[in-house]
């Protein structure tokens, strides 16, 4: 069992930073690749970015050059780096990992970036 909990969400201004943490109880969390997900007010949940057990790292388009993914594995923590923040950026942030049939989410942190 992987218990995911995400933190770091809060009220920021635009043009600011924020560092997402996602912290893992799960002696194997090494062994997952780890996405971050989003979903802002009426609308779907969207992927952000993810790394792989081998840290090989993929983002989306809105985000790239913003936003880096990071994992610790001796901390089993996977971290979002959020630069230039941008009011379409506010969403809740989940975590989610995953290992061929097993996945896991988190609850959630919320980003609200004012403009």
């Amino acid at each position: 069992q992987v218990q995911l909990v995400e933190s770091g969400g809060r009220l920021v201004q635009a043009g600011g930073s924020l560092r997402l943490s996602c912290t893992s109880s799960g002696r194997t969390f090494s062994s997952y690749a780890v996405g971050w997900y989003r979903q802002a007010p009426g609308k779907e949940r969207e992927f952000v970015a993810a790394i792989g057990n081998g840290g090989s790292t993929s983002s989306a388009d809105s985000v790239k050059g913003r936003f880096t993914i990071s994992r610790d594995n001796a901390e089993n923590t996977v971290y979002l780096q959020m630069n230039g923040l941008k009011p379409e950026d506010t969403a809740m942030y989940y975590c989610n990992a995953f290992r061929g049939r097993m996945e896991y989410w988190g609850k959630g942190t919320l980003v609200t970036v004012s403009s």
